[in-house]
């Protein structure tokens, strides 16, 4: 029984430390398709902006 707490107690931080860095990858991810979008959305509302502007 030793051997399997040694064994846990030597898997724990490199689980821990998966863990650590998929949750800050999956935050980077989703903040960067967040800004993909606003910045689509603000491009979009420009160009119409334009466009109603250079029509009149």
């Amino acid at each position: 029984m030793d051997t399997f707490w040694a064994v846990l107690a030597g898997l724990v931080p490199s689980v821990g430390v998966g863990l650590l860095f998929w949750l800050v990858m999956r935050k980077i991810v989703r903040a960067d398709r967040n800004e993909r979008a606003a910045l689509e959305l603000h491009d979009a509302e420009a160009r119409a902006a334009a466009e109603k502007q250079f029509r009149e």
